[in-house]
């Protein structure tokens, strides 16, 4: 609106007399210039962390999807209602058992310039199934099969129920731009985890946002790609400058202050406050994101035992930790699957015992305890920080000790790769919506050549529950597949293969002039290129 007033002030110093061209061209800059007004809203956002890294495919993690969703774009996405859409692929069929054809968008270009055709998504595939944390969910496929510059085939090794879902995963990457050596002569397209690498400085996408700047750990700048492909989107957001906000209450106040415009996540210290300004929007959905501790069955000798692991569940009082320090914005969990997905067995609920608790430690030999290390995050799930310390003393009470550390989520992950501590948390949401995600990242037995287990730092093996998650990843009658993930459940609930603490619940919280309910979702993907900030 300022440009808009600025060009009229300046047509009243226009003498009356102006050629009728003249006025056609001033009348045609008027138009331009509030075109350009109608994009140019900048979004202040507050994350509790900013992205740790640009490379789409270095850590699997929902912070990593939040920002490949903004700067990259999917084959297909999850809408809303849990359906899927076309992103870079216009359309999909079925060829036969084992292929999935996918017909991409024609004219899109990457941030770089370069056209996006076929080849791009055969080597972000490839370079998808040498990743350690994305391998497994491509470890069913056998190939990408370029047809032509805009068709691909997907080809599974074995019938394979789920090439949609992890079609959600696939980011194509700007393989020119990634092509060659930088300028210390490393890789562009080297892929390490937590290392100083080209694509974890720089980045080439079709996403709806390029990024304009980044201070890690103090604010990045994203600017609208001018050249988007998606020009049926909604979206009026020009520019995005992402500030991290660690801590829950400063972040609260930056936004009812007015000096952001959206934050998430919101703490459920702070919903009632919030729901209370009329100049705020409150979106909030239950969760499906599962908060758990692993314990390392490796490092710890106690932890091999079942007995100590069911102790150990036993007397973390779950309930009690989603009422007093969640305020009841989360689910109790009992095991990985939410309620509704396919794998979410029913007879199995949560088991706080104390007094079973301390006489399982008695059992197994362990009724004087003993001494672990253990380490979470402190800004990466809701109250993190404060359910570890909640855990450590419960734990006390069967005389296990416990030195806790926590850490920012940044410094957190390489800890967490290297199996640092006795007990670690772990939060996980399925992002394919389907049980044998959980099992394939969090409880398969550690595989790095098929990238099972790769985030279980418990080192929980059972041959059962692999041998069952191979055929429930075969399997495509629901029933059957249901009544497989089920059991794999039921296997890691009798072993307490790990401790269950509760589902997540979502909240997001913007100005009232910023329209966030179409755009944000159970899985936690903000589709900012869709947003919409209505005029104030």
């Amino acid at each position: 609106m300022k440009t808009g007033m600025n060009i009229r002030s300046s047509l009243r110093g226009l003498r009356p007399h102006a050629s009728k061209l003249k006025k056609g061209i001033i009348a045609l800059s008027i138009a331009s210039a509030f075109s350009v007004g109608a994009l140019a809203n900048t979004l202040k956002l507050a994350y509790d962390a900013d992205p740790v890294s640009l490379d789409p495919h270095e850590q699997l993690s929902g912070a990593t999807l939040q920002y490949s969703h903004m700067v990259f774009d999917p084959l297909v996405r999850w809408t809303k209602a849990h359906d899927f859409e076309g992103r870079l692929a216009e359309k999909w069929e079925r060829v036969d058992d084992k292929t999935v054809r996918f017909f991409l968008r024609k004219g899109v270009v990457f941030h770089s310039g370069n056209p996006f055709t076929a080849k791009d998504v055969a080597w972000t595939f490839d370079r998808l199934k040498s990743s350690p944390d994305f391998k497994a969910i491509f470890d069913p496929f056998d190939k990408i099969k370029v047809i032509d510059d805009h068709t691909i085939d997907l080809v599974s090794k074995d019938t394979f129920p789920l090439t949609l879902h992890a079609s959600t995963y696939i980011f194509p990457m700007d393989s020119k731009f990634y092509a060659g050596k930088d300028d210390s002569g490393a890789d562009k397209a080297e892929l390490k985890k937590h290392g100083n690498t080209y694509a974890s400085r720089k980045a080439s996408g079709t996403g709806p946002f390029t990024i304009e700047s980044r201070e890690q750990g103090i604010k990045v700048v994203f600017k609208r790609f001018d050249q988007y492909w998606d020009k049926q989107s909604p979206g009026n957001v020009s520019k995005i400058e992402l500030t991290p906000i660690k801590e829950d209450s400063t972040r609260v106040l930056a936004l009812l202050s007015g000096d952001v415009d959206f934050i998430a996540p919101v703490p459920p210290n702070d919903l009632d406050k919030i729901r209370k300004d009329k100049n705020i929007n409150l979106v909030e959905m239950p969760g499906t994101r599962v908060i758990t501790f692993q314990l390392n069955q490796k490092r710890v000798k106690a932890f091999a035992d079942p007995r100590v692991r069911q102790a150990i569940v036993h007397a973390v009082n779950n309930e009690g930790i989603v009422k007093k320090i969640m305020k009841g914005f989360g689910t109790v969990a009992a095991q990985n699957s939410p309620e509704g997905y396919l794998g979410y067995n029913a007879s199995l609920k949560p088991r706080y015992d104390l007094a079973k608790a301390k006489e399982l430690m008695k059992e197994a030999g362990f009724e004087n305890g003993f001494s672990v290390s253990m380490m979470a995050p402190n800004n990466r799930y809701v109250n993190d920080e404060k359910i570890a310390q909640a855990v450590a003393s419960m734990l006390a009470k069967i005389n296990i000790k416990v030195s806790l550390k926590t850490l920012p989520k940044a410094q957190y992950w390489p800890e967490f790769d290297k199996r640092s501590a006795d007990i670690m948390m772990i939060g996980w949401h399925a992002d394919t919506e389907d049980s044998a995600n959980f099992a394939e990242f969090l409880t398969a037995c550690p595989n790095s050549e098929k990238g099972l287990g790769q985030y279980n730092s418990g080192n929980y093996c059972n041959k059962k529950v692999d041998e069952l998650l191979m055929q429930a990843n075969k399997e495509t009658d629901i029933k059957k597949r249901s009544e497989i993930l089920q059991e794999i459940e039921k296997i890691q609930y009798d072993d307490a293969a790990f401790v269950p603490l509760h589902f997540q619940d979502l909240a997001w919280a913007a100005r009232k002039n910023v329209n966030i309910e179409p755009i944000v979702n159970v899985m936690n993907f903000p589709y900012l290129g869709d947003l919409v900030i209505n005029k104030k």
